[in-house]
């Protein structure tokens, strides 16, 4: 009699830094009218070509069934539903410049409906009888300045990071038949007109589009967006006098589905930087100051965790307002995970945690009447998958699984979450990440995330992972200045940058160091921008750490304040006022004043279009690091923004993620 051998299972490996280059990335979806099926995009590394690739999936919400939609050596992003739910719009790069095109979700092949010749933006939204797009795109080639030719500046902000030169950068509103045609030009304001919304039909106003415009050319803080509307025959006005320019900074906007009021996540002037949003709604009309839905809520709305995949999820803060506009489902932060809300929006003050749990819940589509709601979930060892639920929060399903495989052969590192106290008492969270082999103490890399009002928590870290691959702990600390924790938490650094955070960043060290996890005599530290800028101040305060790796960080506020996009306005926000008020309060808080004591091996690395930090910030360290002798080297990456390698070409996140591990093996 034969023994019948049972195929083996192999043992999971550790992941490299090419593993990135076989992952796919959910990077939106829209739920269909009915609520029966969504349409989703994934996106890959296409590394060979040193490119992305991004195509659009349909799946049904009843089975999981999914079927690709779009094929080809492009990319195509953001679809859309028409109302009858028969057509997708869509943006593709599959022509020489972004156009839009539809497809017909029941078969057919997809047709371009534009073809402008500076192409279209990101944005785009159906008409509610479903005829017309309204949709983003530059101005004519011929309207704007030519940089190879000397041209004159008179903008406040004049360039913006990852979108360039404003004069040659600015959105406008268009509209286009859906039948095809020539499409008309709402807005010539110069400013970045995004987010189109149309009114509801027989909403007050008429026929008209909400929209928000920012990057305005009188304007110093140039981020904040001024909700604004215009009608078909291109009159535009502001939305209300209640929500000037002045007001504070909104992040996102939804009509209810009847029109009678507009729902807005935001935060008021005269509050810290830092300082939660809130969920806010007004009357359609504009005449009525806007209501405070989340006032009593100690949480923001809205808020998000770091990343470092290649993904537009991040940039998603999504109001979901049921039929009846009676409530609204947003993400709310708590601590280290993104949690789902229900905020009624009429009546008593009523918010409650619908999705909850040690993960990220963020919401995409909303179906009232077949009681579906949409939305990702991510987690330290699950990149993002689309799930649905019911409008409680049960019968939740998980629609996608886009890493199944990649998944059971590479080794999953352990999360341990740790909370300590900060020198002066208050409570910190933290987690470890420990490899996959290995036994403590780790030799551990204290990874810091940027902002500095940012956060990390339970969302998937690629270079996590390939880090824990190579045999390395990573340790990551909410330090003061996150969000997640209330307002006296994450505004706790107002003009001290460099004190409480970095004694909580010191505090979670010594509290891994205590418990056995982390070898004192092993350790690196690396951290983007508000990261970058708290590793190079570790290194002129201790010798403690083997080994840097900043990456675009802010080194010289002084510098910082003339040469950055928000120089001039968060700097002064987060050190208290301009650099000739408090130039003691400058100095003291950059890391170019203590570079001098670094004895710490640092590898700075930096992006060559980086216009929040840019490079004369790394240029200025690392020349201090070498006048006094200490071992210092910068890696410039060609073209990538300040968000660093995240959303650039794969050759840049490849030299990035190789030079990472080798500075951290050399010294570590």
């Amino acid at each position: 009699q034969q023994t019948r051998l049972q195929p083996m299972t192999p043992t999971p490996r550790p992941i490299q830094p090419d593993d990135l280059f076989t992952l796919q990335f959910l990077q939106s979806a829209a739920l269909s009218p009915d609520g029966r099926r969504a349409a989703y995009v994934v996106s890959t590394y296409d590394a060979e070509a040193d490119e992305d690739r991004a195509h659009i999936w349909l799946v049904e919400l009843e089975d999981g069934q999914a079927r690709q939609m779009t094929l080809g050596a492009h990319s195509n992003s953001n679809p859309q539903w028409a109302p009858d739910g028969q057509t997708l719009a869509f943006v593709s790069t599959r022509a020489e410049k972004p156009q839009i095109y539809l497809l017909p979700v029941d078969g057919g092949e997809a047709r371009a409906v534009t073809q402008l010749p500076q192409g279209v933006g990101a944005d785009l939204a159906w008409s509610p009888d479903g005829v017309k797009i309204a949709f983003t795109a530059g101005p004519p080639e011929n309207a704007a300045p030519n940089l190879s030719k000397p041209y004159r500046l008179t903008r406040h902000v004049y360039r913006f990071d990852a979108t360039g030169y404003l004069d040659t950068a600015v959105q406008d509103i268009y509209v286009i038949d859906a039948a095809g045609g020539e499409p008309t030009r709402l807005t010539h304001d110069a400013a970045m007109n995004t987010q189109p919304q149309w009114a509801p039909g027989g909403a007050p106003g008429g026929e008209r589009i909400l929209y928000a415009a920012s990057m305005l050319p009188d304007s110093f803080r140039s981020i904040a967006p001024v909700l604004r509307t215009v009608n078909l025959a291109g009159e535009q006005q502001d939305f209300s006098p209640h929500l000037s320019a002045d007001w504070g900074y909104i992040s996102s906007f939804a009509w209810t589905p009847n029109g009678d009021h507009v729902v807005f996540m935001g935060t008021p002037s005269g509050k810290p930087i830092g300082s939660k949003a809130d969920l806010w709604v007004m009357a359609a009309d504009g005449c009525s100051a806007p209501e405070n839905r989340t006032a009593n809520l100690a949480i923001g709305v809205g808020g998000g965790l770091q990343p470092d995949m290649p993904t537009a999820l991040f940039r998603s803060r999504d109001i979901l307002v049921t039929e009846d506009g009676a409530t609204a489902f947003v993400q709310v932060q708590d601590g280290g995970a993104i949690q789902i809300y229900r905020v009624a929006l009429h009546g008593p003050e009523v918010h409650e945690a619908i999705l909850s749990g040690d993960r990220t819940c963020v919401p995409l589509g909303l179906q009232s009447a077949a009681g579906k709601l949409l939305y990702w979930v991510s987690g330290f060892n699950q990149p993002p998958d689309l799930f649905v639920s019911d409008l409680e929060g049960g019968n939740e399903a998980q629609l996608t699984a886009l890493n199944r495989a990649a998944a059971t052969e590479m080794a999953r590192p352990t999360v341990e979450q740790l909370h300590f106290s900060g020198a002066d008492g208050a409570a910190v969270e933290g987690w470890l990440i420990a490899p996959p082999h290995g036994e403590p103490p780790y030799p551990t890399i204290l990874y810091i995330h940027g902002g500095p009002h940012s956060a990390f928590g339970h969302m998937y870290h690629f270079d996590t992972q390939m880090l824990t691959g190579a045999g390395y702990a990573v340790l990551m600390v909410n330090h003061r200045a996150s969000t997640g924790y209330g307002d006296a938490f994450s505004t706790a650094i107002k003009g001290d940058w460099g004190n409480l955070d970095y004694t909580d960043l010191m505090a979670g060290v010594d509290a891994a160091i205590d418990r056995g996890l982390v070898d004192a005599n092993r350790l690196g530290v690396c951290g983007l921008s508000g990261g970058g800028n708290l590793s190079c101040w570790i290194v002129g305060q201790t010798d403690r750490f083997k080994a840097a790796v900043p990456e675009n960080p802010v080194t010289n506020w002084v510098s910082f304040y003339g040469v950055s996009d928000i120089g001039v306005w968060f700097a002064v926000e987060e050190l208290g006022g301009h650099p000739h008020e408090i130039p003691d309060v400058y100095v003291r808080c950059s890391p170019i004043s203590y570079a001098h004591r670094c004895t710490t091996p640092t590898l700075l690395v930096q992006c060559e279009a980086d216009y929040r930090c840019p490079a004369e910030q790394s240029e200025q360290f690392y020349n201090v690091l070498k006048a006094n002798g200490c071992p210092v080297e910068m890696l410039r990456l060609p073209g990538g923004s300040h968000a660093g390698a995240i959303g650039g070409k794969p050759a840049i996140r490849r030299a990035q993620n190789e030079a990472l591990l080798e500075w951290m093996r050399r010294y570590v």
